[in-house]
């Protein structure tokens, strides 16, 4: 029997192809992501329509209360918009440029086994920075798709591909990253979105019943009117225990995802590392000037990059305060001082960013200090 020639395998497509190709998928994917968001608008397109036509236009008769009720529900409409446009289009912030690796730190950490050497690497680039946190394994919290050492609070977007200031989470239904820039507007706008469907349950109930109970004729105003009811009573539900879980958030000075895996600094793990108390936990998102509290205007307190905390727990690579030295040097045989500070001894909880003036003259005094916990770890 005799056996033929075996068929050369197809050639590879060419790269061109391959990276049009991506090009699609990654447009396509883009187009996808938006679909929730055109869902939103869509529902709250058609409750305008509801509401403002067929309830307050053709169904209520009296003129005074039509009146109340278009100018209230507009209020609310206006208010649910801004901050829902707010926390779709604010763009998330990244880490600015210090905590960027320079070029010559990239080629040594390639080209350097893990080991000393990377870590040699990485306490030259966080030795200045006012990071406080670590990873798992006590190691200095690095990025190596951004190739950045990672704020305290800033996590790594795998949707966004980016990492993310003070990063709460990836919210579906903004097509968005939830941080330190527009964390505000995604509370306000979880807030006018509940007043605004409670508003509208709550001012159609009595024309629900009366269709309901045939008290009203029958006409193109009922399906509206009964659905609005409906879809207005269950975001109510939906929209309370979201809304409520993330004021307990606030209060607490957390992020969704410093609640499912708390802050570690250099000596324990801290669930509370950043409590300051319910008033400045509040004040961190919503800023000083409590005219701005109840309008998506951006408020917030600080840069993103650097968080005040009430725990004592400085490398010997960060800077220090006289007041904090002082309130080491009385507890040297303890790693981590058992209470917080109170508010005047903790140069972390003034609103001065000062980190960078101490940590130069802090360094002076602190050369050839190691920190063993220096390794290079990758996170999300």
């Amino acid at each position: 029997m005799r056996c033929g020639k075996m068929a050369a395998p197809p050639p590879p497509p060419p790269a061109r192809a391959v990276g049009t190709w991506g090009g699609v998928r990654r447009r396509c994917q883009r187009l996808l992501y938006w679909v929730p968001v055109l869902f939103i608008s869509s529902i709250l397109c058609w409750s305008y329509y509801a509401y403002v036509t067929q309830l307050c236009l053709l169904t209520i008769t009296n003129i005074g209360e039509k009146v109340v009720c278009l100018v209230a529900y507009h209020i609310f409409f206006m208010l649910f918009v801004w901050s829902y446009w707010k926390t779709i289009f604010t763009l998330p912030m990244n880490p600015s440029k210090e905590f960027h690796l320079s070029y010559s730190d990239k080629e040594s950490l390639e080209r350097e086994p893990r080991g000393e050497s990377q870590q040699e690497v990485l306490r030259r680039a966080a030795k200045d920075l006012p990071i406080y946190t670590r990873t798992m394994s006590g190691a200095i919290r690095y990025c190596d798709r951004c190739h950045l050492v990672k704020p305290d609070r800033c996590h790594h977007c795998s949707v966004c591909d980016k990492c993310i200031l003070k990063m709460d989470h990836h919210c579906p239904w903004v097509n968005n990253c939830v941080g330190f820039s527009n964390y505000k507007f995604f509370l306000l706008f979880l807030a006018y979105s509940l007043l605004y469907c409670l508003f509208i349950a709550a001012t159609d109930l009595q024309y629900f019943i009366k269709f309901w109970t045939n008290g009203l004729p029958d006409t193109q105003a009922k399906f509206h009117i009964m659905f609005l009811f409906f879809a207005a009573t269950m975001f109510s539900v939906s929209l309370s225990s979201l809304f409520g879980y993330h004021c307990w958030l606030v209060s607490k000075n957390k992020s969704t995802l410093e609640v499912f895996r708390a802050p570690i600094f250099r000596h324990r793990t801290d669930k509370n590392g950043f409590s300051l108390g319910f008033s400045k936990n509040l004040r961190q998102v919503f800023g000083d000037e409590k005219k701005y509290w109840l309008l998506p205007v951006f408020s917030s307190l600080g840069d993103g990059c650097s968080f005040p905390t009430c725990l004592v727990n400085q490398d010997p690579e960060q800077a220090s305060t006289p007041g904090c030295l002082n309130s080491t040097s009385k507890n040297e045989n303890h790693l981590f001082p058992a209470k917080p500070l109170r508010d005047s001894q903790s140069h972390l909880l003034t609103d001065t960013p000062s980190w960078s003036e101490n940590s130069a003259k802090a360094e002076k005094g602190k050369v050839g200090m190691s920190n063993p916990a220096l390794t290079m770890e990758n996170e999300t």
